[in-house]
């Protein structure tokens, strides 16, 4: 018969070492040359690495693990908190920027800003950032002839890295009024059709075939810039819906809104893809639109990464003062001009406010002319209809006379009734029968004189 061993103990982890300080159990164990801790608070089990080698090292850690626990949350936010103020600006910048790029795929916009706060405050503690600073820093960066706007995005990004202590330096600038530098009129303009055609013209002349349909493109949709070099034929529909479906945006409500296009910008786009398909052979819809290489595209896997040098060429050319940027201002002061509601402009252009939009709109003196014309034709209308009124009111005095004379005769006028027989009927329309009762007394308003002295 076989012999069962007797039941034994399981035994424990050889790796975990357990000590007692008091009534307080600790326990840890050592895990390739690190110790570790482990131990239940509350019903939850907390491990986590000390990332010591010697044991009452690793032991004041747990402790301190504990201690953390038991403490109220609003101590530990505030420990956090100061803990966050004692490091230098160019630690949380960098912490904030690695945070930044994996919400936002385009983190140009924040290292931009950050790149002269971090030049000019980065070796500074958040704590040392006060109103003070802030505003020293701003007279700084206006010696540097920075603009007023980059300088109010950069102070903006600056107290947005320094967390809770930057909105209390936020209020106190806010209360002051010195948060903001005022930032003057737009430095944009609209284009007028002159200078339109000007540009059109002398872009058709350009070596690149991208430049022509870029700029037709520009001035027809109001794109910008980014969202014009990034376009895929994906997102082009030139057959059944003729629209354009925008991909990522400066703003969230310029991502994804569709653009329609007009005639012009369909026929220009048709020849683009028709010369592209004898570029490369065919047309992919993962390939950008305007495909990369100078002077000639050559690789459509990429955008292409700027229009710097032919657009020079062509202001130059053609003596047009503006930027590139001036095309978006151009199309929003067009569409503004021909009656376009806010809404569908915004919806259009992706702008998510009324006063973005007055800004790139710059109503022309040729559209102010032509509406204070038009107030003009509608007030000649209107004289014209009140003028002939009077006329028809002018002639109801002459009518109600000739009825009073030959009233007896059986003449049938305005405000009598056909009579019958011999002899006159008395008026059933007091209002006639007034104005032809008063007709020969001087003391009564005359229509017709009236009229004749207005007109």
């Amino acid at each position: 018969m076989r012999r069962v061993p007797p039941l034994q103990a399981p035994r424990s982890n050889p790796r975990i070492e357990r000590a007692e300080e008091g009534n307080e159990p600790m326990s840890l164990y050592l895990l390739k040359g690190y110790y570790y801790y482990e131990f239940f608070y509350k019903g939850q089990r907390k491990r986590g690495a000390t990332g010591q080698r010697d044991k009452e090292k690793a032991r004041e850690v747990e402790k301190r693990e504990r201690e953390r626990l038991e403490r109220p949350f609003e101590e530990i936010l505030k420990e956090e908190a100061r803990a966050h103020e004692q490091q230098t600006i160019n630690a949380v910048a960098d912490t904030f920027l690695e945070e930044y790029k994996l919400e936002h795929p385009d983190e140009t916009y924040a290292e931009y800003a950050l790149r002269p706060v971090k030049r000019l405050l980065g070796k500074k503690l958040v704590l040392e950032i006060t109103d003070g600073v802030v505003h020293r820093y701003q007279l700084t960066r206006r010696k540097e002839d920075a603009a007023p706007k980059t300088i109010n995005e950069e102070v903006m990004m600056l107290l947005r890295i320094c967390g809770d202590h930057g909105e209390l330096v936020r209020m106190r600038l806010k209360r002051k009024k010195a948060l903001r530098i005022k930032v003057p009129a737009s430095p944009g303009r609209a284009y007028s059709a002159k200078e339109k055609a000007a540009l059109l013209a002398d872009a058709k002349k350009r070596r690149s075939p991208n430049f022509y349909p870029a700029l037709v493109l520009a001035l027809n949709t109001g794109l910008r810039l980014k969202e014009l070099r990034t376009i895929k034929w994906e997102q082009i529909d030139l057959l059944d819906k003729k629209t354009l479906t925008v991909g990522k945006s400066k703003t969230d409500a310029g991502t994804g809104r569709v653009v329609p296009l007009n005639v012009e910008v369909l026929n220009v786009l048709q020849q683009h893809a028709a010369w592209f398909v004898r570029k490369f052979g065919e047309c992919k819809p993962e390939w950008y639109v305007f495909p990369f290489g100078q002077p000639q595209p050559t690789d459509p896997r990429k955008p292409v990464t700027t229009f710097k040098t032919a657009w020079a060429n062509v202001r130059k050319n053609t003596k047009v003062e503006g930027r590139w940027h001036d095309h978006r201002h151009t199309v929003i002061t067009e569409l503004s001009e021909n009656g376009t509601s806010r809404e569908a402009i915004k919806s259009m252009v992706g702008h998510v406010s009324d006063a973005m939009v007055e800004r790139y709109s710059h109503i022309r003196m040729e559209a102010k002319r032509a509406a204070v014309e038009e107030i003009a034709k509608n007030q000649r209308a209107a004289n014209k209809k009140w003028q002939k009124e009077m006329k028809k009111q002018q002639q109801k005095p002459a009518a109600a006379a000739g009825g009073v004379q030959e009233g007896g005769r059986g003449t049938r006028c305005h405000g009598f009734p056909k009579s019958h027989g011999s002899g006159s009927v008395p008026f059933t329309d007091p209002i006639t029968q007034r104005q032809a009762s008063n007709y020969g007394n001087p003391h009564f308003p005359r229509l017709d004189l009236v009229a004749n002295r207005i007109l």
